[in-house]
């Protein structure tokens, strides 16, 4: 089931990224398609039943959920937070240049002084 939420994120990012001319929606887009794919990631390393990974002389080795995908997805967390703060700050930098946001906007303003 949860295989499908983050499917469904995915193709909301893509249409996102695909139909807004906004650079901040598109950078929304690209937000939720990083969600998306954690969530498929950590959902790949469940297993029912299963416990925590904690090793303890109290608890036998029992079935363990794999903490590789978690531990894969906390760093793509980190590099997914710096990714937006850049393209957060060329985007307040672009705005300031050109006093939008808008792709066609700054295209066109990009052709006129070619």
């Amino acid at each position: 089931m949860i295989y499908y939420i983050a499917f469904i994120l995915i193709g909301v990012g893509l249409y996102g990224i695909v139909s807004q001319k906004n650079l901040f929606k598109q950078l929304v887009s690209l937000t939720i398609i990083d969600t998306a794919v954690n969530i498929f990631i950590v959902s790949l390393g469940y297993l029912e039943g299963a416990e925590a990974p904690i090793y303890s002389y109290i608890t036998p080795v029992a079935n363990f959920v794999d903490p590789l995908p978690q531990a894969l997805v906390l760093t793509a967390i980190v590099i997914g937070v710096g990714i937006l703060a850049l393209a957060s700050m060329l985007l307040i930098h672009i705005n300031e240049e050109h006093g939008s946001v808008d792709a066609e906007e700054i295209r066109a303003a990009k052709e006129v002084i070619e």
